[in-house]
């Protein structure tokens, strides 16, 4: 086994035409750079492969919260018939297109059989206990290591102007409190007192004092600084088109030809990690999910903390230098539109409720695909029958709040250490 722990300057030397590392991560955005800087952090010889640029896809256009408070399931009771409701309406912010697709209507069918109370509150903990660790890890690394990423643990408030909304939304609070995720309900009146840019009329508001933000690029590129520093190497622009056992090991063929050889792949492709795990025989219930957002100049009356404006469903995150609204769900396979309903949409959900709206100009309209399992955990570990083949996606909406822990997760997996948290609940196995 020597030979998958060459130095890479006697692996050129040798002339051979395939590049050899301990480890490959194929993806680079949050997740796929989190496992890399921890595998290398911990001795391994580690190279990612990414297809664009690092950070470019949806790890970037996201609004950057760190939210333990996200730890209720998607599939709640009652989720049902509010996506049907919303099916008719092009702007709803969860919809499903009709089209022909089986995968995606499997998935949907799974998704439904888990909108019952019970299998809701026992999907909790395992959700909660990701990002709950992932909180704490990203913290420390931001501290030990200097991250620039703008990251602050300011919290996130629930904005509600429909009451019915407000009482519906408070019912399951105690289950996060039992977990240790602090959850404050404020009136109306102290909702608008904390928020000034907030417009009047505010029924009331959820604070969860826990949870952060940072700015999502920024993040991905300090990642990609420090897993460098601890001598990871990131190649862009390299897209696989072949990934085979080979071996002791496996090798990947990009593109143009090029060939990369490890005893040891992860899978850390986002949204197109069902695509690439099909020709090796895995079938990964996951399919895109479509997110959007809007990214402007911050405002004159920003908000004082990453706030959701419940009652349609829109992120707003505001930051030093730029201000950004985001969210929306879109099953729509992999279309590449911009559609122009669902950015009206976060423009009107923000004027409904916010004083200043938008910022003075648009710098970006952005769309991306979220890795969605029909469990809403993401998938971890090793693949079974397939020795040294590895995988982490599946994250949906919470890659940037998952990654710390998803990190450290897999490199602990890997080099044998005590895991951080339990990772049962995360093994491709639960799927049969």
């Amino acid at each position: 086994m020597a030979g998958w722990h060459l130095p890479r300057a006697a692996d050129d030397a040798a002339g051979d035409d395939v590049i050899r590392d301990d480890v490959l991560v194929i993806g680079g955005g949050a997740i796929g750079l989190s496992c890399a800087q921890a595998l290398a952090e911990a001795g391994r010889a580690v190279r990612v492969l990414e297809r664009d640029r690092i950070g470019a896809a949806t790890s970037r256009g996201n609004c950057g919260t760190l939210t333990p408070s996200h730890a209720l399931p998607l599939a709640a009771p009652g989720m049902i018939g509010t996506a049907l409701r919303w099916m008719l309406k092009a702007d709803a912010p969860f919809l499903v297109r009709p089209r022909v697709d089986p995968a995606l209507w499997a998935w949907l069918l799974r998704f439904a059989s888990r909108c019952d109370a019970g299998t809701f509150r026992r999907a909790i903990a395992p959700k909660a206990a990701i990002l709950q660790a992932s909180q704490r890890l990203l913290a420390e690394l931001v501290a030990n290591r200097e991250l620039d990423c703008g990251h602050r643990r300011d919290g996130l408030l629930y904005v509600f102007r429909d009451a019915a909304n407000l009482a519906a939304a408070q019912r399951n609070h105690a289950l996060l409190r039992e977990l240790g995720i602090a959850v404050e309900h404020w009136s109306g009146e102290r909702t608008e007192a904390e928020e000034p840019a907030l417009l009047p009329g505010v029924a009331g508001g959820i604070f969860f004092p826990g949870d952060g933000h940072l700015r999502p690029e920024r993040y991905t590129a300090e990642l990609a600084r420090i897993a460098r520093q601890d001598g990871a190497v990131i190649d862009e622009g390299v897209d696989i088109t072949a990934l085979v056992r080979d071996g002791e090991g496996w090798t990947a063929t990009a593109g143009d030809g090029r060939r990369f050889s490890a005893r040891e792949v992860l899978l850390a492709s986002g949204p197109w990690a069902a695509r690439m795990a099909k020709p090796l025989g895995l079938r990964l219930p996951i399919v895109p999910g479509k997110g959007y957002s809007i990214t402007y100049a911050r405002p004159a009356l920003a908000p004082h903390r990453p706030m959701v404006l419940k009652d349609l469903s829109v992120c707003v995150t505001a930051w030093d230098d730029g201000y950004r609204l985001g969210s929306t769900m879109e099953f729509a396979g992999y279309d590449s539109c911009l559609t122009r309903a669902r950015l009206d949409a976060l423009e009107r959900g923000a004027r409904t409720a916010l004083r200043d709206p938008v910022g003075p100009t648009k710098r970006e309209e952005w769309f991306g695909w979220r890795p969605m399992t029909w469990d809403d955990l993401p998938i971890l570990g090793a693949v079974p029958q397939q020795p040294g083949l590895w995988l982490a996606v599946g994250h949906g909406m919470m890659g940037i709040g998952m990654s710390a822990a998803t990190g450290r997760l897999i490199a602990d997996l890997v080099t044998g250490r005590e895991p951080v948290i339990d990772p049962t609940p995360y093994a491709l196995a639960r799927f049969g």
